[in-house]
């Protein structure tokens, strides 16, 4: 049977694929639109298969807070060309409301959660049958707070922060420690956050060196306990050097806008090298 505009209009509509695509897949289901998007959907989980060796290394990454609990979510692809589509676009903000709405605390919670006629992990591999590259979601993650503050650096989609405080703040306070987050990278909030394995490897380094510079063995501990100490000012938030004011730490900066101000978690995810 023929195949009318009007017909394709409505599978684009239906599935997000191309007007060829829906031409093509109408064509071959002779009309049938659940067969039509049967077709679309096997092709979407063929170039998933054919193209799961490839390096998803390009993307979007979106971060949104709501009622005390933030989420954000990277869905990756393979070339900038996609990463900027308005309607990859608009898809990672789709599964990222979802997440939300949800409270979802697991990538796998968010995957199975539904969308369209199926679900979101259909919905991605569906949209790798349209662009033609390998897409994966990835970086989910989760904070709760009191008050949490979120940050898209540049607005162009990939490097977002989230960062929640212990109390009620103004914007412009959340705004920059979210910035801060983005800009120095910290892994922890404070000394007691550093992982155990962090800081025994960042130990073992510095000991090392100081032996390689021929200090004395019996002070080798002692000496790397003050390299130490440089590594946290480096690596925990509040002790790092406020980046709007260098004279302060984050910490200190807090405080000096509450008494009683401080992080108590925050989140970082990038698909730039560092």
């Amino acid at each position: 049977m023929a195949v009318t505009m009007a017909d394709i209009t409505k599978l684009r509509k239906m599935t997000g694929a191309g007007m060829m695509d829906c031409k093509n897949a109408l064509t071959e289901a002779n009309g049938d639109f659940d067969q039509a998007i049967k077709i679309i959907r096997e092709k979407g989980q063929a170039v998933a298969a054919k193209r799961s060796d490839r390096d998803a290394s390009e993307g979007c990454v979106l971060v949104k807070a709501a009622d005390g609990f933030a989420a954000m979510i990277a869905l990756k692809c393979e070339t900038d060309f996609v990463a900027q589509n308005a309607d990859f676009i608009k898809l990672t903000q789709d599964i990222l409301d979802a997440a939300l709405a949800n409270k979802c605390k697991t990538l796998d919670e968010v995957k199975a959660l539904p969308m369209g006629d199926a679900n979101i992990a259909q919905a991605v591999t569906d949209r790798s049958g349209i662009t033609g590259e390998k897409m994966e979601l990835d970086g989910y993650n989760t904070l709760e707070g009191t008050s949490i503050a979120t940050y898209n650096h540049q607005g162009k989609n990939f490097l977002c922060t989230m960062v929640a405080f212990n109390k009620d703040i103004e914007p412009k306070v959340g705004h920059e420690i979210a910035m801060q987050i983005a800009a120095m990278a910290p892994i922890a909030v404070s000394e007691a956050d550093v992982p155990a394995d962090v800081l025994e490897r960042e130990k073992e380094i510095a000991m090392e060196k100081a032996r390689q510079e021929g200090k004395p063995e019996n002070m080798l501990e002692k000496i790397a306990m003050g390299r130490i100490s440089k590594f946290y000012k480096e690596v925990c938030l509040l002790k790092q050097e406020y980046i709007q004011d260098s004279k302060l730490t984050v910490a200190e900066y807090l405080k000096s806008t509450d008494k009683e101000l401080t992080v108590t978690g925050f989140q970082r995810f990038t698909l730039r090298a560092e």
